[in-house]
């Protein structure tokens, strides 16, 4: 009794320092606190913005590029002057030359235009997957809280009972004492209660690994003072399964994110192979370019030199002939640097078309490929369909064998209570046996955690019929 008593001290002492330091998360705070911190949620997030830049470089490929360049060289030995057209040996050279080229395509077979329409899908199908990862996270929250539930009601009949067989120890051994029951009936049930103590221990065990299962849906440290608000949930009744599986299917698949992910996928698919076909379709291009340079050997013309006399030939007295050279010879001087790139610049435009012809064959590889991502798009739109019934069946199903069990049980449940108590009493005179006594109480204890569990996968089942309709998951 002291050792009972000393355990009870350090429990009700410990729980109160824990609780004056803890929270209490309801479920709709749990589903909250995930939406915005869960990392799966945020990895979904990102891949969203990836594709959100992907849709932006494909809009921006449709404008014309531009580029730039710009490159020196240094070389020697023998080299053409293009001032005078000559050649000299052993001259070294140093130039610069710079250009701006730009492109752009006119005509591809529409797949920059397809491709555009392909990225604009795949975002789309992206928002729907983040929307796909939340109501799983949803979920996951909603069956681990419902657990935390049932294991603390699962602690709280097994501790009342464990109160009962302690009540019953102590009269017992008052019987013993005072010779009216055998000593082996306090044996036995001491035995009971020590069983029942496990029981207790495991239950407690389950419900604080409930708790932790929660945390880590919800990625909190693990340390991290944490309980959950209990509210009062109803019996299970027959409203919720009023609409029957396909009608809630009919509602998901309108609904449904998964559904509407995997309709975009076909719609990319389909937009993927009109990309592949656009590969046997000429492009049509236009290109422009600018261009100049600077070298150290040219020269540029200062001046002229005045016309000079040029001997022809020799007269027969002996006289040498001239004649005027009517063509004035240039003068070279220095070029310098930015003269030399204002002078050398150069601009052209052109327009061209290229037509495949053959290229080992691999458009026709990325059409055949094309077409089997089509189809497999297809097949994965079935898949999810067929899955989403299947859930929704099982849910269902699952949720009326569960109601089914709840009142079969809580007929039970009222008729082992009765029993037990009349057990109870027989067994306080001496009329029944401590192995009837424990027969009688543990039926009752199973009978008990029969009922919860069924109650609160009635509760599961119908949360899942009801979001798969479309409302939230609330208790």
């Amino acid at each position: 009794m002291i050792r009972k008593l000393i355990m009870l001290f350090v429990v009700l002492f410990g729980t109160g320092l824990y609780l004056s330091a803890q929270e209490t998360w309801s479920l709709e705070v749990c589903i909250q606190y995930a939406m915005e911190n869960n990392i799966q949620i945020k990895q979904s997030v990102l891949n969203t913005e990836y594709n959100e830049n992907l849709l932006k470089q494909s809009k921006l490929g449709q404008i014309p590029s531009l580029s730039g360049s710009t490159n020196y060289t240094y070389s020697w030995g023998r080299a053409l002057d293009e001032t005078t057209y000559r050649f000299s040996d052993n001259q070294q050279i140093n130039s610069i030359n710079l250009g701006l080229n730009s492109f752009t395509n006119l005509f591809n077979g529409l797949r920059v235009r397809n491709t555009i329409l392909q990225n604009e899908l795949n975002l789309l199908a992206s928002y729907e997957d983040v929307e796909k990862v939340r109501n799983d996270i949803s979920l996951n929250i909603a069956a681990a809280y419902l657990t935390i539930m049932f294991n603390k009601e699962l602690e709280s009949v097994t501790e009342s009972q464990l109160e009962i067989t302690g009540q019953q120890v102590e009269r017992t051994l008052k019987m013993v004492d005072a010779g009216k029951l055998a000593r082996g009936n306090f044996l036995e049930l001491q035995a009971q209660y020590a069983s029942e103590e496990l029981n207790l221990v495991n239950a407690e065990n389950q419900l604080a690994i409930s708790l932790l299962n929660l945390q880590q849906i919800l990625d909190l440290p693990i340390d991290t003072a944490f309980d959950v608000a209990i509210p009062e949930l109803a019996d299970p009744d027959e409203d919720p399964l009023v609409i029957n599986a396909l009608e809630v299917y009919r509602i998901a698949e309108q609904d449904m994110p998964e559904i509407k992910s995997a309709v975009l996928g076909l719609e990319s698919a389909e937009k993927g192979l009109a990309i592949a076909k656009g590969g046997r379709s000429p492009q049509l291009y236009l290109s422009a370019n600018f261009n100049t340079g600077y070298s150290d050997i040219r020269q540029q013309v200062v001046g002229l030199s005045p016309p000079m006399q040029v001997p022809i030939g020799v007269t027969a007295g002996g006289e040498t002939v001239y004649t005027i050279n009517e063509q004035e010879i240039p003068e070279y001087g220095a070029y310098a640097f930015f003269e030399q790139m204002r002078d050398n610049t150069s601009t052209g435009v052109g327009l061209g078309l290229s037509i495949p012809i053959f290229n080992g064959w691999q458009v026709n590889a990325n059409i055949d490929n094309a077409r089997i991502m089509h189809k497999n798009a297809q097949l994965e739109l079935q898949s999810k369909k067929l899955t989403l019934y299947a859930t929704i069946q099982q849910a269902y199903a699952d949720a009326l064998a569960a109601l089914k069990k709840f009142n079969a049980t809580q007929q039970a449940l009222v008729s082992m209570e009765e029993s037990f108590k009349y057990t109870e009493k027989k067994f306080e005179v001496g009329l029944v046996n401590t192995v009837d006594y424990n027969i009688s109480k543990n039926q009752l204890t199973a009978t008990q955690s029969d009922l919860l569990q069924a109650k609160y996968d009635f509760i599961f089942r119908t949360k899942i019929l009801n979001f798969y309709k479309g409302e939230p998951i609330t208790l």
